[in-house]
């Protein structure tokens, strides 16, 4: 996470003069050059000319011989290029264009398509004229956006997305372009990170996560009793409340403390009042600190998503300064001094065994015993942290989401809820194990919103892909290609899950319909990526979010949908097919899947209503 005097812009621009610079003078001196020899006087136009045309046209050459390469390359491998979208303007111009003044209103992975994401990460959304399934049926499950003659290719194909991830993963990175754009954020964390680097920050954190670690139930205990408390309280005075901010603050509280032992307590800032209510004010209240750590922490990733989202210039809009220096201060004000007391305390501490774990310790204690590295440790915890709070709080948040929408299967998770631990008891590790339907509702709704809707790699080495379409040549991937992979999109595709795909049917997990789509073909499911990048966080995840299910509906009874103006999609939303029609709310991504507007409810406590024997 360094930091320079010059703002990323300015660096960018430096770097690219050169770019203008070399070629232009290359070709004065050429001219010149050669005119001397001949003795011929050169005019100031013509020198102009040769000034001003010498980027442009080499620019063109290069994307020339750019396309002859490429094909010449997929003819050697047997293979072909992967179809392409065409715009009517040159390097899709047209689609760009429709992107920036679109992009609001449209549904995600419909007539958009992110771009990236995120192992973290991104939000970026790119009009395609029509239905990206439109696309998908015409061109196939992997098609290349080729925007302003870059290749950008998108796949939903599961057999292409295993290459990526499991079966050729070395030659599948992260890449210097996502690296560049994250750094001054994640630095060189575990979601930032490639080759040695990343696997040492892989092999520090994983015994972290241990099964007797992640099955201590207390932090989440407490947390989400001071979370239910505030929601009943704003119930109790007729109010809806913003189930996504109080769900991201619970999941914030618990990751600081399960990680660095030092709890951000945003939950003690007041929670946001719907627009009409009479004692809003909406102002901050509380404990100021930790609200501004929150939103400065959210800022900083959407930072990162405005990024990525626009590409390799993203510079270009960051001229004056850097767009997340000022949100990581308050990160770091917070963070820093954890991280130098727990380094100064090891210093001083008497031998230890790099290989033993206290019951108390934390992520911070693990690390500082492993390294004294202040980037690596900061950077890795900072990674971990991300990921603890906003993919939790986004699946926890789309599971309200569904339940409100779906009050009979809300009902029978609350009878195998009470049957398995009444209204009162705090679950254990193997109540939740037992739990067959609460998983089967995890599931499904990770299926139908995964927390990481989009995910980006760049191969190393030029490859192909197996065809998706029998009897077709395998496709061409050159190397350095921006790839982006949607696990959204493959978790909704009928042709994989059924005709009933776009339904939210937890059953499904418990049928036939496992045997038939899901044994056959895992690859279809990948809410926490697979390979060895696979999330280590995957059981502590299924942990919180099943602890948290199961003590609101201990608490509540019934959940409705009370929407924000903010929150409702336009009203054409309904005039069209598939999920579209239906939604409630306005999905976007950025890092994370997250609800545009908030995700307002309203629920009824069971002592203030019928409670299941």
């Amino acid at each position: 996470m360094s930091r320079t005097w010059l703002s990323p812009g300015v660096a960018y621009l430096t770097r690219g003069l050169l770019s203008v610079v070399v070629p232009a003078a290359s070709s004065v001196i050429i001219v010149v050059r050669l005119a001397s020899l001949k003795g011929v006087r050169i005019s100031p136009w013509l020198i102009s000319a040769v000034v001003l045309g010498a980027a442009p046209l080499g620019f063109a050459a290069y994307v020339l011989a750019d396309e002859i390469s490429q094909k010449r390359k997929a003819n050697r491998l047997g293979a072909r290029l992967v179809p392409r979208i065409h715009g009517k303007l040159p390097g899709n111009l047209d689609k760009v264009v429709k992107m920036v003044l679109r992009n609001e209103n449209e549904y995600l992975g419909t007539a958009f398509i992110s771009c990236i994401p995120c192992s973290c990460f991104t939000e970026s959304y790119f009009c395609l004229g029509r239905p990206i399934e439109d696309e998908i049926k015409v061109l196939g499950p992997t098609i290349n956006f080729r925007f302003f003659w870059e290749d950008l290719i998108l796949t939903t194909e599961p057999q292409h997305i295993k290459t990526i991830l499991a079966t050729d993963f070395d030659n599948y990175v992260k890449g210097a372009k996502f690296r560049e754009a994250a750094d001054s954020v994640l630095g060189t964390g575990v979601f930032n990170s490639d080759g040695e680097i990343w696997k040492l920050h892989r092999t520090m954190t994983r015994p972290f996560f241990t099964h007797d670690r992640i099955s201590h139930f207390e932090i989440f205990d407490r947390h989400a009793d001071h979370a239910i408390t505030l929601a009943k309280k704003r119930f109790r005075a007729g109010l809806a409340i913003d189930f996504q901010d109080l769900i991201s603050r619970f999941t914030l509280d618990s990751a600081s403390e399960f990680l660095f032992g030092h709890c951000i307590d945003s939950l003690s800032a007041g929670l946001p009042y719907p627009h009409n209510a009479i004692e809003s004010t909406n102002a901050i209240q509380g404990d100021n600190a930790a609200a501004t750590f929150a939103y400065a922490f959210s800022q900083a990733q959407q930072a990162i998503n405005r990024r990525v989202s626009i590409g390799q210039t993203w510079p270009l809009v960051e001229i004056l300064a850097d767009s997340t220096e000022q949100h990581m201060k308050v990160v770091n004000a917070f963070l820093d001094p954890i991280l130098k007391d727990a380094l100064e305390k090891r210093s001083t501490a008497v031998e230890f065994d790099k290989n033993e774990f206290a019951d108390d310790q934390t992520l911070v204690d693990h690390l500082v015993n492993l390294t004294s590295d202040f980037k690596i440790i900061k950077d890795e915890t900072l990674n971990i942290l991300l990921a603890g709070r906003d993919t939790t709080a986004s699946t926890l948040t789309s599971v309200i989401y569904l339940l409100a929408m779906h009050p009979e299967f809300l009902t029978r998770l609350r009878e195998e809820i009470i049957s398995k631990v009444g209204l009162t008891r705090r679950p254990t590790y193997d109540d939740i194990k037992e739990m067959k339907y609460l998983r089967a509702v995890l599931n499904e709704t990770l299926r139908l919103f995964p927390a990481v809707p989009f995910d980006i790699r760049e191969n190393i080495c030029d490859t192909t892909w197996i065809s998706p379409e029998d009897g077709k040549k395998p496709l061409f991937i050159p190397k350095g290609t921006m790839l982006s992979y949607s696990v959204l999109l493959m978790h909704r595709r009928t042709d994989l899950w059924g005709p009933d795909a776009l339904e939210f049917d937890p059953d499904r997990w418990l049928d036939e319909r496992v045997k038939k789509y899901l044994i056959p073909n895992p690859f279809i499911f990948l809410p926490f990526n697979a390979g060895p990048r696979i999330c280590l966080g995957q059981q502590f995840a299924y942990n919180e979010m099943s602890f948290m299910v199961i003590r609101l509906l201990q608490n509540f009874s019934a959940i409705t949908l009370s929407p924000e103006p903010a929150m409702r999609p336009p009203a054409w939303w309904a005039e069209k097919g598939g999920r579209q029609a239906i939604e409630q709310f306005r999905p976007r991504n950025h890092l994370t899947l997250y609800a545009m507007g908030g995700m307002w409810v309203k629920m009824e406590a069971v002592d203030d209503g019928e409670v299941i024997d």
